[in-house]
């Protein structure tokens, strides 16, 4: 009896002990092993970078045809090669007054977007002000002339696009009498109506040109009544420097030709949308966007043109005879190659002086600057 209960005690010791080694090796495996291999997975896998805050700033709608839309259409490009690097943002119809773009570039920036792209001529004093107080943004102004250390400046030389469309305007006009509808009179925009001017009588001597000022970028009320009083003293041909399709559409109505301005209006008056001085600011945008992303953005000034694909004569009517379409694209060649400049003198204004000397050719400062009408052009620059 004593050895029966000593050897059942036995077995009931070896049975538990191999019970407790088997829960061991079962338990083993999710008390130490599966910790380590997900710490090991978990460092193999780099955090996502944050993306980069891109902002865009218009002064009018992004509807609106022309200005704005072509700086929209280079929002997308950025967003189209950079993906889920940026988060792009924009805001659309803030005024030029100081304090209105102050409070929009501010926000922007305490908002932590590190690239602000300001679009307007107007924008200039407000942005100067915001950057020096957030000194590790970039900001980007466009068509204005001061800088500092995080604050650049862009713009396109309009007047290439204007010139060319002025030498298919002396072409289509039947009256020689040409008209402008002008925004705001800044010297960039005079040189654009000079530009246009000195292109049509370098294809027809015997134009005039016309000015209407709306004294506002974006107002298709004033645009439209504009363009109806040109037509009135018998314009035929349109140009413009405002950013609605207004012009082209009321050309449509009195049966006249005009030419869309920074973006194709093609679209708003089939029959009287002669060409287009077209935009293309994508490829500045995705360019410093990419500075940005790799740490290699300074400040700079920088005036795009034909060369670098900123600016052409696109979308012509089918009506616009070949001939006029070859000139234009002959001439476009020769500024290209600087073998004839369009500042080249002897140029001078509508009072008979001399502003660029025969043989000359003006500089960039002197085109900046540039604040009278060249002859042909009717009237005087507003003060």
């Amino acid at each position: 009896m004593r050895g029966s209960r000593s050897a059942s005690i036995l077995m009931l010791m070896m049975f538990t002990a191999a019970a407790l080694i088997a829960c061991g090796k079962k338990d083993e495996p999710a008390a130490t092993l599966a910790p380590a291999a997900t710490a090991t997975a978990a460092a193999a896998v780099p955090p996502k970078a944050e993306p980069l805050k891109v902002a865009f700033v218009y002064v009018g709608p992004v509807g609106d045809a022309g200005w704005t839309h072509a700086h929209d259409e280079g929002r997308k490009a950025v967003e189209a090669k950079y993906g889920d690097k940026v988060k792009v943002t924009f805001v659309e119809n803030v005024p030029e007054s100081a304090a209105d773009a102050e409070r929009v570039m501010r926000q922007l920036a305490s908002d932590g977007n590190k690239l602000i792209f300001g679009t307007t001529f107007g924008y200039m004093e407000a942005m100067l002000k915001v950057a020096k107080d957030f000194p590790d943004v970039k900001f980007e102004h466009a068509t204005g002339f001061k800088t500092a250390v995080n604050l650049a400046q862009y713009d396109v030389r309009t007047y290439e696009g204007a010139y060319l469309a002025g030498i298919a305007a002396g072409k289509l006009t039947k009256s020689n009498k040409l008209g402008v509808v002008g925004s705001v009179p800044i010297p960039e925009v005079v040189r654009n109506i000079d530009a246009f001017t000195l292109g049509a009588r370098s294809s027809n001597p015997k134009i005039t040109t016309r000015v209407v000022w709306t004294n506002s970028w974006f107002d298709p009320g004033k645009e439209r009544e504009a363009a109806t009083t040109l037509i009135g003293q018998g314009v035929d041909v349109l140009m413009q420097n405002t950013d609605s399709a207004a012009v082209v559409q009321t050309a449509q109505e009195k049966g006249v030709y005009a030419f869309g301005w920074d973006s194709d209006m093609s679209s708003y008056g089939p029959k009287a949308h002669a060409a287009a001085s077209v935009l293309n600011w994508g490829d500045y945008y995705n360019e410093r966007v990419g500075e940005v992303l790799d740490g290699s953005w300074k400040t700079s000034t920088t005036w795009l043109d034909l060369k670098d694909n900123a600016i052409d004569l696109k979308a012509f009517n089918s009506n616009v005879p070949e001939e006029v379409k070859t000139l234009v694209a002959e001439r476009k060649k020769t500024i290209i190659d600087g073998s004839a400049p369009i500042w080249k003198g002897p140029i001078k204004d509508n009072t008979g002086k001399e502003q660029i000397a025969k043989d000359a050719v003006a500089d960039d400062a002197f085109l900046h600057g540039i604040k009278f009408y060249v002859e042909g052009v009717q009237g005087k620059v507003p003060g």
